[in-house]
């Protein structure tokens, strides 16, 4: 029974220091991070403009440029690596599984254009 009196005094008396020093330190770190804070870069629309993703949206009419940035293929990709593709992409979007149909309907528009170039 005193034994554990005392366990728990000395586990009161730890995090009580514990408690001191960190509140003595908290003002360097609270500058540190504001300095941290100031040095990150900003994302801006000309940070965004290098990103991998396409910026801006669809064209009135689909070219073979849109049709391959929205499967992710080249231009001059095979029929079956546009198949693939379209398959990859269609299991992510599908509206049955919580996907847009405007965006299935896009890909599936793309998927028809390139294979109607080949």
């Amino acid at each position: 029974m005193a034994s554990s009196v005392i366990v728990a005094g000395l586990g009161l008396a730890v995090v009580g220091f514990a408690g001191r020093q960190l509140l003595r330190r908290m003002p360097s770190v609270a500058s540190k991070l504001s300095e941290t804070m100031k040095n990150l870069p900003n994302f801006d629309a000309e940070s965004m403009a290098n990103s991998k993703y396409y910026k801006g949206g669809f064209e009135p009419k689909m070219s073979k440029r849109e049709a391959s940035l929205i499967l992710g293929v080249s231009p001059s990709a095979s029929k079956l690596k546009i198949k693939d593709a379209h398959k990859k992409i269609m299991l992510l979007n599908h509206p049955d599984r919580g996907g847009s149909p405007y965006l299935a309907a896009k890909i599936n528009e793309a998927k028809d254009f390139m294979d109607n170039i080949k």
